[in-house]
């Protein structure tokens, strides 16, 4: 501890028992040790111990027998020192019970003994040693100084009845816990340092406790420091302390004064001081160095601003939690619909409850089953935390868009500066052919995009990146293989190049377009150009031509022109950046606008068939009307004939009555 100490035992001394008994701690020293060593009694006898006497035991025993002459004895009457002197063993000392200051330091001694007999013991020093036990020291209730460094110690034990000590040094040993200190109330020096600590606790009941030197161990946590209404200096030098988390009981110490953390990881980080200022508002000294209410003021304002960046920093975890939440709930939506998707195709192929293949496994379906399906798709939805449906998120230059819902968003009022710095739009866990009807729009919402990404957006056939062809440009397209089984196929790319010859891709999938691609693109697909123009019908190439195109193809087909001219023009056309009406007629319709067709295409039928089965109803009534005339004409014919016959017979009275019925008619 480099700073002034001045420790006084106030103790009974057999001359005088008022007279005090103290030693001075002075600032230069480097060890706890050599300052508790440096008092009036170490001098007066520091160098005599050379003269030192040992004599044999008259008892039958291993034990040396130290003996003193009677001038060392005036000399020094209450103090001896045997350091140095290569001792396995304490000795007898024989005759020397008034003893109060005993030095053992610098031997080989490896257990406290014979030194029972010396009750009036105040001092005892045993450093440097290779004691491995505490013991032997239950009578000697006077004892308020215990020097034990560096020696053998793994445990701090039998110090029950030593209950006026006043210093306790154990640094230099193997101790792993602090343990059996409670009872020493009036311990006011602890050293503990050197050892193989790794967490401070059991030392309530220090209440006298002034000073704690736990430098050079792997001290990572602190606990009970606050219960020590005394202490003032703490020493954590060296240590494996992390965080402010690990030593927050020492802001609640109202008494302490000195603590050092140098050594330690939590040192440093940049808010270290700030912290430790901030919330040790009675510290005077900080790693040695004096406080200021200048560094007080500046840490004040210091710890409010981490405060602040961690409350945003906290708050940033949050947002991205609930994202990764949402995603991972998007993203399990997701799974469900295709698993119903592919278990709908199946059972719509096999009608017959054969085993169905469901994402490449064999499985069998019990009409029961399938017909509780969605109820038990629902509730395993329900069963999730779910926070969105949909994610829109605009990070730096790309726009992301997961979950069908999320596409609704792109009718809301997007500010200038955030439309015109989306350069990248990148969908997820959404149908391709709902992306389809929403392409368009990206043209007038975002001007400046060039970069077109798909992940888990089912693209399944060649076709669909026709549509593609919609939005005003692209320079670069990412088609990622989770979810787009059209990357499978091995021509996807040149087909790509291909049909959007006009954008003028650069990357696909973060490779360069090369020269040879587009070649190679126009050797394996170019055919369709003709295949595709040849087989619509006109008045669809028509709708697809511009008015002078369409005069154009007019006089071709009336073969006033020369298909070179056609070729020359769409080639123009080409090159200032349009599309090819061959190509353009390259269409992908979705799946929804091929259900409306076919919808439509099944009314027609219907239509056509009532209306023939009409016809045919009115044509079989005129054929049995036309049958039943032909039988009954003869019969009718004759009785025509009969009638007219006997109607004329006399000529005068059927003039009259055909002049009658004239009459009769005018009227």
């Amino acid at each position: 501890v480099n700073n002034c100490l001045q420790l006084v035992i106030q103790t009974s001394s057999i001359a005088d028992k008022n007279k005090p008994f103290e030693f001075r701690i002075n600032k230069e020293q480097s060890s706890f040790h050599n300052r508790l060593l440096q008092h009036d009694l170490e001098k007066n006898y520091s160098g005599r111990h050379d003269n030192t006497n040992f004599g044999s035991s008259s008892s039958v025993t291993s034990f040396p027998v130290f003996q003193r002459t009677a001038e060392e004895k005036i000399l020094n009457s209450d103090r001896l020192t045997l350091e140095r002197q290569k001792l396995t063993v304490c000795p007898i000392i024989d005759g020397e019970d008034h003893l109060r200051l005993l030095n053992f330091q610098h031997n080989f001694i490896t257990r406290i003994q014979n030194i029972s007999n010396l009750q009036h013991l105040v001092f005892l020093d045993l450093y440097d040693n290779q004691i491995e036990e505490i013991s032997g020291l239950s009578t000697l209730r006077s004892l308020r100084v215990l020097l034990l460094g560096k020696n053998r110690l793994k445990k701090i034990s039998n110090l029950e009845n030593l209950k006026n000590l006043d210093v306790l040094d154990l640094h230099g040993n193997q101790i792993t816990k602090i343990e059996n200190i409670n009872h020493l109330g009036e311990l006011r020096v602890l050293n503990l340092a050197r050892n193989l600590l790794t967490i401070v606790e059991n030392i309530n009941g220090l209440d006298s406790l002034t000073e704690l030197n736990l430098r050079h161990n792997q001290v990572c946590s602190i606990k009970d420091v606050d219960t020590l209404p005394c202490l003032q200096r703490l020493f954590l030098s060296f240590n494996n302390i992390s965080s402010f988390e690990d030593i927050l009981c020492l802001a609640d110490s109202s008494s302490l004064s000195d603590i050092t953390l140098d050594g330690n990881p939590i040192a440093q980080e940049t808010w270290y001081k700030h912290t430790v200022l901030h919330h040790m508002m009675q510290l005077r000294q900080l790693d040695m160095k004096r406080i200021t209410e200048e560094e007080r003021r500046m840490a004040s304002v210091a710890v409010r601003k981490e405060e602040e960046r961690k409350r945003e920093s906290h708050k940033q975890t949050l947002l991205k939690e609930k994202k990764r939440l949402t995603i991972c709930s998007i993203a399990h939506q997701w799974e469900i619909q295709q698993n119903r998707g592919a278990l709908v195709a199946s059972l719509n192929t096999d009608k017959d409850n054969e085993p169905c293949q469901i994402n490449g496994s064999a499985a069998y379906v019990f009409p029961e089953e399938s017909r509780s399906l969605d109820t038990v798709l629902s509730s395993a939805v329900q069963g999730l935390s779910v926070l969105e449906s949909h994610l829109v998120e605009v990070e730096g230059d790309t726009l992301y868009l997961y979950g069908s819902g999320a596409l609704e968003c792109l009718d809301r009022n997007w500010s200038v500066q955030t439309a015109a710095a989306v350069v990248t739009v990148s969908f997820m866990f959404i149908e391709f052919d709902e992306i389809v009807q929403v392409l368009t729009k990206l043209k007038t919402k975002f001007p400046n995009f060039v970069h077109l990404k798909f992940k888990e957006t089912n693209l399944v056939a060649l076709q669909q990146f026709n549509a593609l062809a919609q939005v005003n440009r692209i320079e670069q397209l990412t088609v990622d293989p989770q979810g787009n089984p059209v990357i499978s196929f091995t021509l996807w790319k040149y087909y790509v190049l291909f049909r959007l010859n006009h954008f003028n891709l650069q990357k696909i999938n973060g490779i360069e377009v090369t020269q040879n691609d587009i070649v190679m693109a126009e050797r394996l697909f170019g055919i369709l150009d003709y295949v595709a123009s040849s087989e619509l019908p006109h008045y669809r190439m028509l709708s697809l031509l511009g008015e002078s195109r369409r005069k154009q193809f007019h006089y071709l087909l009336e073969g006033k022109g020369k298909k070179s001219g056609m070729g020359n023009e769409e080639s123009n056309d080409n090159r200032a950046g349009g599309e090819s009406t061959a190509r353009a007629t390259l269409n992908y319709n979705t799946k929804d606008f091929h259900m409306e067709k076919l919808e439509e295409i099944k009314e027609r039928r219907t239509l056509c068939q009532t209306y023939v089965e009409n016809l045919v109803k009115e044509a079989a009534d005129i054929n049995l009307k036309n049958e039943s005339l032909q039988k009954l004409w003869p019969q009718m014919f004759i009785e025509l004939v009969r009638d007219a016959v006997v109607e004329i017979h006399n000529k005068n009275s059927y003039m009259k009555l055909c002049l009658q019925r004239i009459a009769d008619q005018k009227q």
